[in-house]
């Protein structure tokens, strides 16, 4: 029976233990702080619990659902903060559990490595492995500027835990931790700012999609500036703060209660003892190989750590692959079809190429779209928005789906699973979807592809 150590419990360490402990391992698992790591108690889940009060409360303040009308309506902050950590605790307790159930040995304390055999977790050496795996995740970026150290100046972490709802924000970075955020705060009333350095926010979404994103932030009252860079934060009047913007060739000065530095992950390896077993790092990440293991020999690194694709499920998709490579000599991790979803309202979800990368490419490719102004489902919901399908024009293989509305987070499944078997738009066509559902709009899109959707206009 072949050993191993995992290091870290989060949705890349935890998933990989539970699958080596299927496969016949005997598996150590070593984490410092909370099962289910950044993405359960301070970051995906946290956040959609916050979503989905607020959007709830703006529902009904707004009577956006029709005939429903309500009366002295209002939000309390810290039952919502108890309902987002009732969440997450059971949900942690649910993995513990499924840890001892999967006869997973739990080791607390931060695991560092002595040597390229030797790891310690809390200074005791813990027993020797056949293969080590690690998930050690990420942590936010800290930008160094003056003002960075007042008490207003927040990150991701301390965002989910302010004591009362701000009455105004400044949220510096338009990705997607950003614009989840922004979403959170200007549902529950405050006036929000975003500054993104690129020339539009969620740069890496497909263009389209992103303009679509924005304007739906800015008709929810959301101010976006783009092209700017964070200069400083000085203090403001009374208790407010003010952030100096570089805008445009001058300096734009925005005030409110609160800024959140909002610019990404990055790999979390410090302090490890990476350099003690011959871990090479590259830029900060774990340097990996196509089976995810590092420059020593039977240790692997996966998720966050390698920076590969900083998401959780494919963190557990790579933990799983280096699972399969560890103790059957093969796995089948497919690196180019992973989705990517943002919850703001409505949704957006993507998966594969954007049309950007496609030209980028040479490829020749058609494009094919559907308004959410033409679907039953998604009028009801309440919600516009777009499905639109890329793919290759000479035999209509899919090689990039991207949705802005209601639902499509849930719906993106479904375009991986037929990219996965190298599907066609017409494999789509063919699917009977179901109605009334907003999933109607993928076959739509599919159609469009070579043709005419058959619930909108045709081309002219």
């Amino acid at each position: 029976m072949k050993k191993i150590l995992v290091i870290g419990g989060g949705p890349g360490g935890y998933v990989a233990a539970i699958k080596a402990a299927q496969m016949g391992a005997e598996v150590h698992l070593a984490e410092s702080g909370s099962l289910g790591g950044t993405c359960l108690n301070i970051g995906c889940i946290p956040t959609k619990a916050l979503l989905h009060s607020a959007f709830f409360y703006k529902e009904i303040i707004g009577g956006s659902v029709a005939g429903v009308r309500a009366e002295k309506v209002s939000l309390d902050w810290a039952a919502v903060q108890g309902q987002k950590r009732a969440v997450t605790d059971r949900l942690a307790k649910g993995v513990g559990g499924l840890l001892a159930a999967n006869k997973v040995k739990v080791h607390a304390g931060k695991a560092v490595f002595a040597d390229r055999r030797t790891v310690l977790a809390s200074g005791n050496a813990l027993p020797s492995m056949d293969a080590i795996i690690i998930a050690s995740g990420s942590a936010p970026v800290q930008l160094n500027f003056p003002g960075a150290d007042l008490p207003q100046v927040v990150d991701s972490t301390q965002a989910l835990s302010l004591g009362k709802i701000p009455a105004s924000i400044t949220i510096i970075g338009g990705g997607a931790i950003g614009v989840e955020f922004a979403s959170i705060f200007s549902s529950l009333g405050a006036n929000v700012h975003i500054a993104e350095m690129m020339p539009e926010i969620l740069p890496p979404i497909d263009k389209q999609i992103a303009a679509l994103a924005r304007s739906g932030l800015e008709k929810n009252g959301v101010s976006i500036l783009t092209g700017a860079k964070l200069a400083g934060v000085a203090k403001g009047k009374g208790k407010t703060v003010c952030a100096e913007i570089e805008y445009e060739g001058a300096l734009k000065q925005i005030e409110s209660e609160i800024v959140l530095v909002a610019v990404g992950r990055k790999p979390y390896t410090e302090g490890l003892g990476l350099e003690k077993a011959g871990i090479r790092t590259e830029r900060g990440a774990i340097a990996i190989d196509e089976n995810f293991e590092t420059s020593a020999k039977n240790i692997f690194a996966v998720g966050d750590c390698n920076a590969l694709n900083m998401l959780a499920h494919a963190a557990s998709a790579q933990g799983e692959a280096a699972v399969e490579f560890i103790l059957g000599g093969k796995h089948d991790y497919p690196a180019a079809i992973i989705p990517s979803c943002i919850y703001t309202q409505p949704e957006i979800a993507a998966v594969g190429l954007t049309e950007e990368a496609a030209k980028a490419r040479g490829l020749d490719y058609a494009v094919g779209c559907f308004d959410l102004g033409g679907n039953g489902k998604a009028m009801i919901d309440g919600g516009g928005g777009l499905v639109k399908i890329i793919a290759d024009r000479q035999f209509g293989e899919i090689v990039g789906v991207h949705m802005i509305g209601p639902h499509v987070t849930d719906m993106i499944a479904e375009a991986s699973a037929v990219m996965r078997m190298e599907g066609l738009a017409d494999n789509l066509v063919r699917t009977v979807h179901p109605h009334p559902s907003v999933s109607e709009a993928v076959r739509e899109a599919a159609m469009a592809v070579f043709g005419n959707a058959i619930h909108w206009p045709p081309k002219r």
